[in-house]
């Protein structure tokens, strides 16, 4: 059985992290410990549920054995217990296979999302307003924290950029195929002819960075302190708490300038930096990986159009999977549920379809 093979190789990986970390020079290793703890949690509810399938795996085979005997009274027995057997088979079958393919390290995590005003002028800026609008009213309803980490006003109103954290639990695996370009069809505000335009922004999804997965040398960041300018009150403008990190080895720059504090601010641009550090390195192994075998929905490719957004016909439709909506009042008040779902099914599909050519 694919299942049960597939589900065998990443069990003898939880029992060897097992024995690692009873080492001496592993527990001395802070780091190191809380990496191999971290994927021995990951991997333990799978061991457990392995090797219920295994132990009922074992009790059909016996009382198959038993069924085909010559003593018919135990053979009765058995086959009475063999129906009842191979129904938990069938129930617990789907977990383990829900297990096997959440091999995600990331999928618990919080994301850094920043959304960026592409083609279309002030009209994208407006439709970059609404992106965000959208995923802090499904933060809400998933019963996630969002905040505002950076923002760029753009100047009909809407943003040039914003970068905002969510925060709660499997935030990342519902969220992470939202990153592409989102292009939008519809009458802008401004538009007084009433021609249809169409405009775009970007979205970036990011898992943020633990200490663990992303080491900075002190030497490799360069901080600079400056006078926040725009909105935001006399102590914001008057003191220098606005707080820019360059990370020299990438030329990576991270300002933000929101809060009075340049303590808050450093910390919240430290955040972002490390999310997208993360995100390179991410990103960079994917392609590789990629170059063996497609594992992601769509390209993966952040320039990569995956979803519009048509106001004349309220139509939504996402291009990697081909799911088509009618409502877009609806999504853009938080119900992307749908799309999130569809999305996850696909990515399972693609994952079972892969356990067999492992």
């Amino acid at each position: 059985m694919i299942i049960l093979e597939s589900a065998k190789k990443k069990v003898a990986r939880f029992f060897e992290l097992t024995q690692l970390l009873q080492e001496p020079n592993v527990i001395s290793d802070q780091q190191a410990y809380k990496k191999y703890a971290k994927e021995y949690a990951a991997l333990k509810p799978l061991a457990e549920k392995y090797n219920e399938a295994e132990n009922i795996e074992k009790e059909i085979q016996d009382n198959e054995k038993i069924a085909n005997g010559q003593d018919k009274e135990l053979a009765e027995l058995a086959k009475e217990e063999l129906k009842e057997l191979r129904e938990k088979r069938e129930k617990l079958l789907p977990e383990l296979e829900d297990l096997l393919i959440q091999d995600d390290p990331d999928a618990n995590k919080s994301v850094i999302f920043e959304i960026r005003a592409g083609t279309g002028g002030a009209e994208a800026g407006i439709f970059a307003a609404d992106l965000y609008r959208m995923y802090s009213k499904y933060a809400a309803k998933m019963g996630w924290k969002t905040e505002v980490l950076g923002a760029s006003p753009g100047e009909s109103g809407g943003f040039k950029e914003i970068i905002f954290a969510v925060e709660g639990n499997q935030v990342y695996k519902h969220l992470k195929y939202e990153s592409g370009v989102h292009r939008v069809q519809r009458v802008p505000v401004t538009e007084a002819s009433g021609r249809i335009h169409t405009s775009a922004a970007t979205v970036a999804v990011m898992p943020e960075a633990e200490e663990v997965e992303v080491h900075l040398e002190p030497k490799d960041i360069k901080i600079d302190l400056f006078r926040a300018t725009g909105p935001g009150g006399q102590g914001v403008n008057t003191t220098d708490s606005a707080v820019r990190l360059t990370h020299l080895p990438t030329g990576m720059v991270v300002s933000c300038q929101d809060e009075r504090s340049q303590l808050k601010n450093k910390a919240k641009a430290m955040k972002v930096l490390l999310a997208r550090l993360l995100d390179k390195y991410k990103t960079e192994q994917h392609e590789k990986i990629a170059k063996e075998r497609k594992t992601m929905i769509g390209t993966g490719d952040r320039s990569e159009k995956i979803r519009t957004y048509n106001f004349p016909d309220r139509r939504i439709t996402d291009h990697r999977i081909g799911v088509t909506l009618y409502k877009i009042e609806d999504v853009l008040n938080g119900g992307i549920d749908e799309f999130v779902k569809a999305l996850l099914e696909e990515e399972k599909k693609q994952k079972l379809s892969n356990l067999g050519k492992e």
